[in-house]
């Protein structure tokens, strides 16, 4: 096992810095910085610009102001492009910060660029979230890969799952470098329920116009959150998981869909192309929008029977919030999900979607005991436990 020492030198004088850049980092990692705060300990948000149109809410909701951003001027769409933005970026960030620890999140580039950018200038490296596997390296693709060289790389594995731990342990990882710690997405849905229940209530926030025009239709309907944009589902996969919404809201004229669009156009194009003329004869019972942000995605999976969606982040969030999640994939890196009962994973073939779908929605007790299911990624305390470690092992 390889591990790197701690520095005499660290101290509460060098901040802990959290570097992410994308919605579901962004997310998962409020939590944790909340918890740093809380306790005292100094702490330094670096953005890395990769979902940058997303992140202003986000960062509104949490209260989080970041004192760092790498600007990504890409001139094109390559993965090598990006990892070497970053990389760049990131390296003068950390150099004139020079924190205590760099934590990472997950298996994104914005979490692999992090951890090169960290390991390389001698400071050591936290992954929330680790563990994750396929076992396939082209699904997700890059996040397989993303997510195990990062391990190689970490001096902290906070793994979700017993399950997430093994795999650590089934590579070399482990000792006192591994602590199976829960998901902070439990954490972020149980808070950010509770503070969106308060700013609508107080009409401090408004759901967006598209689930405005949504909510009449929830007294007769029943509401299908359904999201898509993973790289191995570009092409017939969206192809599919579109012509099988178009099926079922056929089949069952007490269905509604909501589908945030993703904004990549092998995503976009596909879904209006298929979706787009149908949502304008079905009385409002199909929801074509743009992305929703992190409280408006909420309120979805609170409202609906189920989700579909091939999202990571997602099925964690339905668990945590009692909605049964149907992985449009054909492997999860959350098997703990499949196990404890509150999933399965569908695939994108549009025949099995329509039928398996269909059973659900005509009764029976399927959807009853995925909702009862115990919710397999944490208690909402992850984050006290990440900021335990961390005390300790810094002398914070």
């Amino acid at each position: 096992m390889t591990t790197f020492p701690i520095a005499p030198e660290l101290s509460t004088r060098k901040p802990v810095l959290i570097s992410v850049g994308t919605r579901p980092e962004i997310i998962k990692m409020a939590p944790v910085y909340s918890e740093l705060r809380r306790r005292g300990i100094p702490v330094v948000w670096v953005h890395t610009g990769q979902h940058r149109e997303m992140a202003e809410s986000l960062y509104a909701f949490f209260d989080i102001e970041p004192e760092h951003e790498v600007v990504l001027e890409r001139r094109n769409g390559s993965l090598a492009h990006l990892n070497a933005l970053l990389l760049e970026g990131l390296s003068d960030i950390f150099e004139k910060v020079r924190p205590g620890a760099v934590l990472v999140h997950g298996d994104t580039t914005s979490t692999l660029g992090s951890a090169q950018a960290a390991f390389y200038l001698d400071i050591p490296i936290g992954h929330v979230e680790a563990g994750l596997r396929t076992f396939n390296a082209r699904e997700p693709f890059p996040e397989e890969k993303n997510r195990e060289l990062t391990a190689r790389l970490a001096r902290w594995h906070f793994a979700p799952t017993a399950g997430a731990a093994a795999n650590l342990g089934a590579e070399g990882l482990s000792g006192d470098g591994v602590h199976m710690v829960g998901n902070t997405a439990v954490d972020a849905a149980v808070a950010g329920t509770a503070r969106l229940a308060e700013l609508l209530d107080n009409g401090t926030l408004a759901l967006p116009e598209p689930l405005q025009r949504l909510r009449p239709h929830l007294g007769r309907c029943r509401l299908i959150t359904v999201t898509a944009h993973r790289r191995e589902n570009w092409g017939p996969g969206i192809r599919n998981i579109a012509r099988a919404v178009a099926r079922l809201l056929a089949q069952h004229d007490d269905l509604a869909v909501v589908w945030p669009v993703h904004g990549n156009p092998a995503v976009s194009e596909v879904v209006h192309a298929e979706l787009g003329a149908l949502a304008g004869t079905l009385g409002g019972r199909l929801c074509l929008c743009p992305p929703l942000d992190y409280p408006a995605l909420l309120w979805c999976l609170q409202h609906s029977l189920l989700a579909m969606t091939d999202s990571g982040g997602i099925q964690e969030e339905g668990a945590a919030l009692s909605c049964p999640v149907l992985v449009l994939r054909s492997t999860t890196e959350r098997p703990e999900l499949v196990e404890a009962g509150a999933g399965m994973i569908l695939g994108t073939d549009e025949d099995h979607i329509v039928a398996t779908v269909g059973r659900m929605l005509s009764g029976g007790e399927a959807l009853d005991r995925m909702r009862s299911a115990v919710n397999p990624f944490g208690d909402g305390r992850t984050a006290r436990r990440i900021a335990d470690v961390l005390a300790r092992d810094l002398g914070a």
